[in-house]
């Protein structure tokens, strides 16, 4: 599988111009959006595309991870069907990483692959999701069981679409950055840790260098058989978190939010196993804290979460495996914590004082 392929663009007739390249001499092309980024993102580069009903569908889903299973993945193969998209045909995954997840487990595979480009319009997706070729659609409550590695032709990043996010969604992506300083890059949590504000123009100026680090691993363990678990940091606990809150409709935690919630848990299994002092675990998890809310679990919700946990596609036998810390800016895989290790993380969620 080729190395990624990223652009980012400073400027709309820099994209235009790039478009224009990529779309010239395709077949049908396909625009895959949610609900929000229809509304808000399309606008912005419609004059980019040849909508006019004969080159170009679009094909909206409701935003958020509702649809982002099987049902979802069968209605989309439907309408390509009905559309006559074939293998020379290109879909365009204009959203966040709910989008770029399905759009790329679709694309990937009907009728056995066809080309797909990112247009991410999210933090996360631009630093996270729409990078490393990684796609999926959820099993129920258990996140991207079903998948492909399948690298994107292109990902094109657009600094622009992030002006259109409320404020949760801007915070939710920069858990990810955050994240990749955390594993692999001290200076770059130097810079994070003491800015006097986080807020996009802080995140819009460090996001080339926090997905040149996903990139990089990417590029050198695409398959994920090691150095690319590191990626998993925050989210053995995180994705469980995310899961156990989705049976509660009317509880609200985004995947960002949810991973800023492992990293403090995962934080604390790295300082039992001195991976970080408590100096360190100090500092992380009280950044993390006045940045981010908390959530109320109970000592039941514990065992719960840890069931969720037991169907991770990490695990080896019966022991959740996590990526921890070796200091800030170094990371360790294959990671298995004691049990009583892991339930203490969970209760440490208590140790600060979220916003409200």
């Amino acid at each position: 599988m080729g190395k990624s392929n990223i652009h980012i663009f400073a400027h709309s007739k820099d994209l235009k111009q790039h478009l224009g390249i990529l779309l010239k001499g395709r077949g049908r092309i396909f625009v895959l959006a949610d609900s929000n980024t229809a509304e808000h993102c399309l606008p912005l580069i419609q004059d980019m595309l040849p909508l006019d009903g004969k080159d170009t569908m679009l094909m909206a889903v409701e935003a958020g991870e509702e649809g982002k299973n099987l049902q979802g993945a069968m209605d989309l193969y439907n309408q390509l069907i009905d559309y006559g998209a074939d293998r020379n045909s290109l879909l365009i995954n204009l959203g966040g990483g709910m989008v770029c997840d399905l759009g790329g487990f679709v694309a990937s595979t009907y009728k056995r692959g066809i080309d797909f480009i990112h247009l991410p319009t999210t933090v996360l997706a631009q630093v996270d999701a729409s990078i490393g070729g990684k796609t999926g659609v959820n099993l129920g409550l258990l996140k991207n069981m079903v998948g492909t590695f399948t690298q994107a032709q292109e990902t094109l990043i657009y600094p622009e679409f992030l002006n259109t996010l409320p404020k949760n969604e801007v915070m939710s992506g920069f858990a990810e950055i955050l994240k990749h300083a955390l594993i692999a890059d001290q200076e770059l949590w130097k810079i994070l840790s003491s800015a006097d504000y986080v807020d996009l123009p802080l995140i819009k100026s460090v996001i080339p260098r926090a997905l040149k680090i996903k990139e990089d691993i990417v590029n050198r363990d695409f398959k994920e058989q090691g150095e690319r678990k590191k990626l998993n940091f925050g989210h053995t606990i995180g994705h469980a978190l995310e899961s156990l809150i989705l049976e509660s409709p009317e509880r609200d935690l985004l995947h960002g939010e949810a991973v800023a919630l492992g990293m403090i848990c995962e934080c604390y299994l790295s300082m039992k196993s001195k991976g970080i002092s408590n100096d360190e675990l100090d500092r992380i998890c009280s950044f993390i804290a006045l940045h981010f809310k908390g959530i109320e679990l109970n000592r039941m919700q514990f065992h719960r979460v840890i069931e969720i946990m037991r169907h991770d596609k990490k695990n080896k036998q019966a022991r959740i495996n996590f990526t921890l810390l070796h200091g800030i800016g170094a990371s360790i895989v294959d990671q298995e914590p004691e049990m009583e290790h892991i339930m203490e993380a969970l209760g440490y969620l208590e140790s600060y004082p979220f916003p409200s």
